[in-house]
């Protein structure tokens, strides 16, 4: 797991340096030139990440680094370590980074004798071990927990043009050993030719911003179109897609074992959205873990731990507030396509998903 700190972030640590230490030099301070005995020489920054091994190359997964600063004619130093400020006059601190995942920090340090100092930064990559916030195992036979999950039922097209009916039905959703299953049927039901589930934690749960893994094998056939993903909590008052859409992964029967990963925003709706796609082997026959790390300043997709679709988020798009889950199975519509018309049935299986932050 890793995150990319991006430009605008280096860039704001930097100006932060600046207004410290008054100017920014590599290898030289202000108030004098590197011959004066009083300005300070040989500025060393040491860093020791705790737990590093050759498995481990980034840390333990505790984010505590102990640093070592030193300097010739050095009485004091001054340490910027995301956004913060370390004044020192050993040289020897710890500090913890807590932004979970394997993440670059560039260290800004600078060493002073009166007025006279020299400056140095170093990048370092550090490893935090995710915090399980939320979760469901689907352990638990029978109806999906009603504490995490509510339906949402009917037909109409659901803006898709899709011909599914959604019910509550343990014919459509049911947790039996160990997974749920959202089941797709074609079957006359209320006016429709099919039906299938739509579940979701609106009201329930929500998230702004952390790691979500979904272990899920997604159901065959032509016409089938399982979805994993998000909806902006604000939807009422912020109607779509200015609320904004996360589609973790989404999958189409037409397209064997293609997998979407999507953004949906303001002019980026419907086909426009914002994602990529990557190909993968069985994904109608085998489990896959499908992967969001959404942060203020990027949302990455993964599949089995490989990123495939990266996106800058920024306060100009709704990615910066709390969004609830949606699962669900639909059949046609404008993404899913033509149905198969020998299809009977398909199942998209969900064995835990995982939310840390």
């Amino acid at each position: 797991m890793k995150y990319n700190h991006q430009s605008k972030t280096f860039g704001l640590y930097t100006l932060v340096f600046f207004l410290i230490i008054f100017s920014f030099s590599n290898c030289s301070g202000g108030g004098g030139d590197s011959s004066d005995p009083t300005t300070p020489t040989n500025l060393i920054v040491n860093s020791e990440i705790i737990g590093v091994t050759a498995s481990n190359p980034n840390g333990d997964g505790t984010g505590v680094v102990n640093f070592s600063v030193s300097a010739d004619n050095a009485t004091s130093y001054k340490i910027l370590i995301e956004g913060n400020t370390i004044n020192s006059t050993t040289g020897i601190f710890s500090y913890t980074f807590t932004q979970m995942g394997t993440n670059p920090y560039t260290i800004y340090v600078s060493a002073y004798n009166g007025s006279k100092f020299i400056s140095t930064s170093k990048v370092i990559t550090v490893y935090v071990t995710p915090t399980l916030a939320w979760a469901d195992e689907f352990n638990v036979a029978g109806a999906p927990d009603s504490s995490k999950w509510g339906y949402e039922i009917g037909a109409g097209g659901w803006g898709n043009n899709e011909q599914q009916y959604y019910t509550s039905r343990p014919e459509n959703v049911i947790v039996e050993n160990g997974v749920l299953k959202i089941k797709a049927i074609k079957e006359l039901y209320n006016g429709s030719n099919y039906t299938s589930a739509r579940i979701t934690t609106k009201s329930k749960f929500t998230l702004q911003y952390g790691r979500v893994d979904i272990r899920a094998k997604l159901p065959a056939g032509a016409g089938t179109w399982p979805a994993l993903w998000m909806l902006g909590a604000n939807y009422e008052t912020s109607a779509w897609p200015a609320c904004g859409e996360i589609d973790i992964m989404e999958h189409v029967g037409n397209n064997l074992n293609k997998i979407y990963g999507t953004l949906h925003h303001p002019g980026h709706s419907g086909a426009n959205g914002d994602g990529s796609t990557v190909t993968i082997a069985n994904a109608t026959t085998e489990f896959h873990v499908y992967s969001l790390e959404w942060s203020s300043t990027i949302i990455k997709f993964y599949v089995d731990n490989v990123p495939f679709y990266s996106f800058n988020n920024s306060s100009g798009v709704p990615f910066n507030h709390p969004f609830f889950f949606i699962f669900n199975c639909a059949m046609g519509g404008n993404f899913g396509g033509t149905i198969d018309p020998n299809f009977t049935s398909a199942t998209l299986e969900v064995d835990y998903v995982h939310v840390y932050h």
